[in-house]
C-alpha cells in the first residue's frame, strides 16, 4: 500500500493532469506511466577531450535535466586507474586534473543516475606534450670539407608518433623525419664549404595532432653555423735582401677559423732552427751577417698547421777574405804548395791574387768566383815572400796577405819500436824506420853484435822495414836503422829482447793420500827461456808456502820444483796452487805469470760415526720410530744397521753413503734391543749403537686351570695365567665375592685343600704401567 502510494506521488509530481486513487488497479497504473518515462534527462559529456601536459584541466559529465539529485559513476574502460579527483554536485560530477601527466590518457565512462533512471556516455582523453624548441648542437665547431653530425634535440614529445622534424638551410629542406619514432634526436650529416660559414641552418619540429592550437603545433630553432678551417692561403710579404746594419721587416698572413697563430723560425747555414717570435710580423733592427738564412712562418690551430718559407739576403762588402797555402805557408825546397784565396762569406764579383816585391804588386791570377788559386809545383828559396788576395763586389773590396818561407831540407830519423822491445819466441816484429826531410833518404840496417842480419829488409820511400816472421831466441840483439840525405847521416836503434813460456805450468801428486802422511806435489814449465828470470811460487790460497828462485840456469830448459805436504784432515777439497813468474821488464802481466792447481784428496778412515733415534729410544707398540746412521770417512765408507737382541745380532740395512736412514712403522715389542750402527772403508770402521725399548699393555691373556674347575673337597688345583706384555706385568687372582687378593710373579697360582666354599667366581687381573687384561672363571668344589 506504501509502494503505491510513493508511485501515486511521483505520479502526481510529473503530470497535474492525472489524478490517482489508492484503490486504482495496477494494470491501470502500468498504463498511465508509459506515457510518462517517454520523457528522459539527458547527460552531457565530450566525446573527446585534448589535455596539454602539465595544466590543471576539468572533464564534467552534466545531467542539469533531472529534477533530483543524480548520482554519478566513472568508469575506466582501459586496464588502468583513473589518476584525477572527483568533484560531484548535485546534477554534475567534475573529474580534476591538477596537472595533466601522459597517465592521464584513457577511455572513461561516466553513468548518471536520475531517480530510477540510468544514463551513461563515454568519453575518450588524449594528452600531448611539446614544451620547447629544439635545441641544435654541433653547429658552432663544423670542420671544412668533412663530413659532420649536427643534431636536433627535440624533448619531452608526447605522442612522439606525431612529431615531424625538417632541417633547412635557407629556404631548402636538406633532410625530413616522417616516420613515427622514439627518438628524440634527429641528426644530420652535413660537409660545408668555406661559403657555409655564417648561414642560417634551422631545425623545425611539428606535433601534427587533431586539436593542438596551430600556434603549439610547430616550434623551430635558427642558427649561424661556425665553419673551422685549418690556415690556409699563407703567404709573407717583406723585402728579403737588405743592406748590412738596416732593419729587416716580414709580415705573415693566413686565412682559418679559428684565428691561427704565427712563429717566425729562422733556419741558420749550421741546420739550427732558432725560433724568432710568436707575431704576424717580425721585425729584426741592425741586421748582421748572421742575420742572413731561411725565415719559417708556421701557422697553426686546432684544425692544422701550415708554413712558408722566404730566404733573406743580407747584402754586404767582401768580408773574412783569405789567403792559405796549403800543405802549409813553411815548406822545404823542391816541394809542392798551392796558394789559394777564398772569400764566400758575402757575393764577390772579382778575385785577383797577386804577390808583392818591394811594394810592388804582380798579378798572378785573376777570377770572377769566389776562389782562386795558383800551385808552384817545385818550390825555390827565392819563392818565399807575400802574397795578396783581393775580393770585390758592388759594395766594397778588401785585401788579406800571406808569406811564404821556403826552407833547406831538414833530415829526421824516427824508429819504431825506439830503445827496447820484448817479444816471445815465435811472435812476429817489425822494426819501422822513418825518414822526414829529406826528399829521396837512403836506408841501411846493422847489428851490434857485428852477426849478419839474415832477415828480410823492405824499403819504399821514406820508410825501411826490418821483417822478423818468427822471433828466435837467437834474434836477441840491438839493431840500428841509418839514413843518409846528401852530407846529413843519422841513426836510430832498438833492442831486441826475447823470452819463452809457452804453456801454464803442470802439478802432479804422487805419495799416500791417507791423513797424517806426505804428499809429494811437483810443478813443471816445460820450455821457459831465460830461466834465470823465473820463480816458482806454491800457494795455500793467498799464503805462499814455498818458493825457489835464482837457481835455475839461463839458456832454454824445463823449470821443476817439488814440494812435499803432511795431509790434515781439513785439507779435503783444498786447492794447492803452483805460481811462475817471468821476471823481466816489458813482458806483459798476462804473459809473465801462470799457474796450474791441484786439489787435495785427503783419505781417512771412518769417524765421529753416531746413530740417532726420533722421536725417542722409548716406545710404546704401534708407534712409528726413525734410526738415523751418520759417519764421516773418505773415501766414503760401507754402513750396515743392525739389531742386538739376545746376543744375536740381525742385519737391517746397508748403505754407501755419508747417512743411512730407516724408518719402522707400526714398532712391535720384538723390535726391542740394541741397535748399531757401522761404517767401514779401506783404512778401517767405526760404529755407535743406542738401544730401544718398545713397550706394551697386557694382551693375548690365557688362564689354564688344573686338573679341572670341578674338583671334589679336599683336592689341590694349579692356576697357570699367560700374557704377553712389556714391562712384564703384575698378575693377581682373587675371588669377587672374598676381599682376598694373591700376587704371583710368575702367574702360577696354586690352591690346596680346597672345601666347598671356595666354590665360586674368580678373576685373573694383568696389569703394568701401560694397562690391564683381567679373565674369569668358575671353581666348583664338591663336598664328600
Amino acid at each position: 500500500m506504501k509502494e503505491r502510494k510513493r508511485i501515486n506521488s511521483v505520479l502526481f509530481t510529473w503530470s497535474s493532469l492525472i489524478v490517482l486513487q489508492d484503490s486504482m488497479d495496477p494494470a491501470l497504473l502500468l498504463t498511465l506511466l508509459l506515457p510518462v518515462a517517454v520523457v528522459s534527462s539527458s547527460l552531457d559529456l565530450p566525446p573527446q577531450v585534448l589535455f596539454k601536459v602539465g595544466e590543471r584541466r576539468e572533464l564534467t559529465c552534466n545531467m542539469s535535466s533531472c529534477p533530483e539529485k543524480v548520482k554519478f559513476v566513472w568508469t575506466p574502460l582501459e586496464d588502468k586507474p583513473i589518476f584525477a579527483t572527483i568533484d560531484s554536485r548535485d546534477k554534475a560530477s567534475v573529474m580534476v586534473f591538477d596537472s595533466v601527466r601522459t597517465n592521464h590518457e584513457n577511455t572513461i565512462l561516466c553513468k548518471a543516475t536520475c531517480g530510477k533512471q540510468t544514463k551513461q556516455a563515454r568519453t575518450t582523453i588524449k594528452v600531448y606534450s611539446f614544451p620547447s624548441n629544439p635545441v641544435i648542437s654541433g653547429y658552432d665547431s663544423l670542420k671544412m670539407g668533412e663530413e659532420n653530425t649536427l643534431r636536433c634535440e627535440v624533448s619531452s614529445v608526447y605522442p612522439s608518433e606525431f612529431l615531424t622534424v625538417e632541417w633547412q638551410y635557407g629556404d631548402q629542406v636538406l633532410k625530413n623525419y616522417e616516420e613515427h619514432s622514439k627518438t628524440d634526436s634527429f641528426p644530420f650529416k652535413f660537409t660545408p664549404s668555406n661559403e657555409d660559414d655564417g648561414k642560417a641552418l634551422t631545425c623545425r619540429a611539428s606535433l601534427v595532432m587533431d586539436g593542438i592550437p596551430a600556434d603549439e603545433m610547430t616550434k623551430e630553432t635558427s642558427v649561424h653555423t661556425t665553419v673551422l678551417t685549418a690556415p690556409h692561403n699563407v703567404k709573407v710579404s717583406g723585402a728579403t735582401a737588405v743592406l748590412l746594419g738596416s732593419s729587416l721587416t716580414l709580415t705573415c698572413e693566413s686565412e682559418g677559423k679559428p684565428k691561427p697563430a704565427f712563429t717566425w723560425m729562422v733556419l741558420k747555414p749550421d741546420g739550427r732552427s732558432v725560433e724568432m717570435g710568436k707575431h704576424r710580423q717580425l721585425f729584426v733592427q741592425d741586421v748582421s751577417l748572421e742575420d742572413a738564412g731561411t725565415y719559417q712562418c708556421d701557422v697553426s690551430n686546432d684544425l692544422g698547421s701550415q708554413n712558408v718559407s722566404v730566404s733573406v739576403v743580407v747584402q754586404a762588402p767582401p768580408m773574412d777574405t783569405f789567403i792559405v797555402a796549403s800543405p802549409q805557408s813553411t815548406v822545404k825546397e823542391g816541394d809542392s804548395v798551392s796558394i789559394s784565396c777564398n772569400s764566400s762569406i758575402v757575393p764577390v764579383t772579382q778575385l785577383v791574387l797577386s804577390r808583392r816585391v818591394n811594394g810592388v804588386k804582380t798579378e798572378l791570377k785573376s777570377s770572377e768566383g769566389a776562389e782562386t788559386s795558383v800551385t808552384f809545383n817545385s818550390v825555390k828559396l827565392t819563392d818565399s815572400g807575400m802574397f795578396v788576395c783581393e775580393a770585390f763586389n758592388d759594395y766594397g773590396s778588401q785585401e788579406t796577405i800571406l808569406n811564404l818561407t821556403v826552407e833547406a831540407y831538414l833530415l829526421e830519423v824516427a824508429l819504431q819500436p825506439e830503445g827496447e822491445v820484448v817479444l816471445e819466441k815465435g811472435s812476429g816484429l817489425i822494426l819501422s824506420c822513418q825518414a822526414s826531410g829529406c826528399p829521396q833518404p837512403k836506408f841501411s840496417w846493422k847489428s851490434l853484435s857485428d852477426m849478419p842480419i839474415l832477415r828480410q829488409v823492405k824499403t819504399d820511400g821514406f820508410q825501411s822495414q826490418l821483417v822478423f816472421d818468427q822471433v828466435e831466441l837467437e834474434d836477441e840483439g840491438t839493431y840500428l836503422c841509418e839514413v843518409t840525405c846528401g852530407s846529413v847521416n843519422k841513426s836510430k836503434e832498438t833492442e831486441v829482447k826475447v823470452f819463452s813460456f809457452p804453456k801454464s805450468p803442470v802439478v802432479k801428486m804422487s805419495g799416500s793420500s791417507l791423513v797424517g802422511e806426505m804428499m809429494k806435489l811437483t810443478c813443471t814449465a816445460l820450455d821457459v827461456f831465460p830461466a834465470n828470470l823465473f820463480q816458482i811460487l806454491w800457494m795455500d790460497g793467498e799464503r805462499e808456502m814455498h818458493s825457489e828462485t835464482g837457481s835455475f840456469s839461463s839458456g832454454k830448459i824445463n823449470l821443476t820444483s817439488v814440494y812435499s805436504y803432511r795431509l790434515k784432515p781439513e785439507d779435503q777439497d783444498k786447492r794447492i796452487t803452483c805460481k811462475v813468474f817471468l821476471e823481466m821488464r816489458g813482458v806483459p802481466t798476462t804473459q809473465a805469470v801462470k799457474t796450474a792447481s791441484a786439489t787435495l784428496s785427503v783419505h781417512y778412515p771412518p769417524r765421529a760415526t753416531r746413530i740417532t733415534v726420533s722421536p725417542q729410544m722409548e716406545l710404546k707398540e704401534g708407534e712409528s720410530v726413525t734410526i738415523s746412521c751418520l759417519s764421516n770417512s773418505f773415501p766414503v765408507g760401507h754402513t750396515v744397521l743392525s739389531r742386538v737382541t739376545d746376543g744375536i745380532q740381525t742385519k737391517l740395512m746397508t748403505s754407501h753413503g755419508l747417512e743411512t736412514v730407516l724408518t719402522i712403522f707400526g714398532v712391535e715389542l720384538d723390535d726391542s734391543g740394541v741397535y748399531v750402527c757401522e761404517t767401514s772403508n779401506m783404512y778401517g770402521s767405526h760404529n755407535d749403537s743406542v738401544e730401544i725399548t718398545v713397550k706394551a699393555p697386557p694382551r693375548n691373556t690365557t688362564v689354564e686351570i688344573f686338573p679341572s674347575t670341578d674338583v671334589q673337597e679336599g683336592q689341590n688345583i694349579t692356576i697357570c695365567c699367560r700374557s704377553v706384555s712389556f714391562p712384564p706385568a703384575t698378575v693377581v687372582l682373587s675371588k669377587l665375592d672374598g676381599e682376598k687378593n694373591v700376587y704371583s710373579l710368575d702367574g702360577v697360582f696354586l690352591l690346596i685343600n680346597l672345601t666347598p666354599n671356595d666354590t665360586g667366581l674368580y678373576q685373573i687381573n694383568v696389569t703394568n704401567d701401560l694397562g690391564y687384561e683381567t679373565e674369569l672363571f668358575n671353581i666348583s668344589v664338591m663336598a664328600q
